[in-house]
């Protein structure tokens, strides 16, 4: 059974409608939560995490401007900078606190950049397979920016027509299940309700101007320059089989670049962990944000705190 949300929130952006969910205890424990989606994809993707995170935080959920019952205007610049200044306003506007950003993905890229911009307000960052370059790559197009290349090649940056054609596959439900399958390992929670989730932003006017936009995406600050200006405590979780990343090299170059003081939590996943085994995940979120204050008072440990595939940390 799927597990709703609760309380849409309306807010705006640069004058753009914005789709927001919040949910809480009575008395919230901690910083507040905010769960920021990957491409394609909306705060219906946290379906599993916002009933178990709200029964001790204040979590919030938000649909990135293009994407969910988010407004989809053509004439925004999508990209990085879109993205970290419209969540770095939301919690400065709406949360009003110390906030833990989460992020999977494109959402991931986009939640460290706003944790950098928010400074003191941002409480902490946990990043699920996220997406975004360093400095000293070339990172090729992920998700369904290179199924759309690896479907018909660099003639789709070039030709509107093929960019309809591709778009009008991408949204139909047995190619969205089918992409799903590739990239959930366990393939129980790829269900009809998460088909439905991703298909029906693709109806909404403009959809099809935001999709064009996966191929000229801004690849926004490298990762490395992020890492090196935050400010708050970072937790890398790894759905260590997802095949649009190589999860397992991006794990290393992460390891190169982060925080001395970074948690890594390993789990056997695929590219949306959250969804796939959201007991490992809400579990591993709770537990290391259970240790935020903790962390704060102790010296910054020297190496990442290694994590073994269950999630708990190793010896």
């Amino acid at each position: 059974m799927v597990a709703s949300v609760s309380n849409p929130q309306p807010w705006s952006y640069a004058g753009h409608p914005v789709h927001a969910v919040t949910a809480a205890p009575a008395q919230p424990e901690g910083p507040a939560i905010l769960l920021v989606h990957g491409f394609g994809a909306s705060t219906d993707h946290w379906r599993y995490n916002i009933p178990v995170l709200a029964q001790r935080h204040e979590v919030h959920a938000i649909d990135l401007l293009g994407f969910g019952r988010s407004a989809k205007p053509a004439e925004l610049a999508y990209g990085g900078a879109l993205w970290r200044d419209q969540l770095a306003a939301y919690v400065s506007e709406r949360i009003g606190r110390p906030t833990v950003l989460v992020g999977n993905s494109l959402g991931g890229f986009s939640a460290l950049a706003a944790g950098v911009a928010l400074g003191a307000q941002a409480a902490g960052v946990a990043l699920l397979n996220a997406a975004g370059p360093f400095s000293d790559e070339q990172a090729p197009p992920k998700g369904w920016g290179a199924i759309a290349r690896q479907t018909i090649g660099g003639a789709l940056l070039k030709s509107p027509v093929l960019q309809r054609l591709l778009f009008e596959n991408l949204r139909r439900p047995a190619t969205i299940r089918r992409t799903l399958n590739q990239v959930y390992i366990d393939k129980t929670n790829v269900d009809d309700a998460l088909v439905e989730a991703i298909r029906l932003p693709s109806l909404d006017p403009g959809a099809f101007g935001v999709f064009r936009t996966v191929f000229d995406i801004p690849r926004g600050q490298p990762l490395d320059e992020l890492f090196a200006q935050l400010g708050c405590p970072l937790l890398l979780l790894w759905g260590i089989r997802d095949p649009w990343i190589n999860a397992v090299g991006r794990r290393a170059a992460f390891q190169r670049h982060a925080p001395a003081a970074t948690t890594e939590v390993v789990l056997e996943a695929g590219h949306c962990p959250h969804d796939e085994v959201p007991e490992l995940v809400n579990a591993a979120l709770l537990e290391w944000m259970d240790g935020l204050r903790a962390a704060a008072a102790a010296p910054p440990a020297a190496d990442l705190v290694p994590v073994d595939a269950s999630g708990r940390t190793g010896a």
